[in-house]
């Protein structure tokens, strides 16, 4: 198992808006779709206007998988134009666990 870290830098106080459409549009499909969500949250302090989630995965066949199903959602497809306009830069990261990790 691992854990895909994405991170994405937002305009200027673009997390409200952010997670208001998140929460109205897509929330819902990339729950029942990507499965296993390890955290959603924004930061504070340090780089700041950026939204960091986080989701785990048996392995990139079914990360590959899960993702394309996604993105062909039509609920995910209604959120998309509303998000995009609030993103500044993006980042997505492939964690692996430590043997005493609580995820395995």
């Amino acid at each position: 198992m691992f854990v895909e870290q994405r991170t994405y830098t937002l305009t200027v106080g673009g997390h409200v808006e952010w997670y208001e459409n998140y929460q109205k549009y897509g929330m819902e499909a990339q729950k029942e779709i990507l499965g296993h969500m390890v955290g959603y949250f924004h930061t504070e302090i340090g780089p700041l206007n950026q939204i960091v989630h986080m989701w785990a995965y048996e392995d990139l066949k079914e990360r590959s998988e899960r993702r394309a199903k996604l993105a062909a959602d039509p609920r995910w497809q209604e959120m998309l134009p509303k998000n995009r306009p609030l993103i500044v830069d993006q980042e997505s990261k492939i964690l692996i666990p430590a043997p005493f990790s609580p995820i395995p």
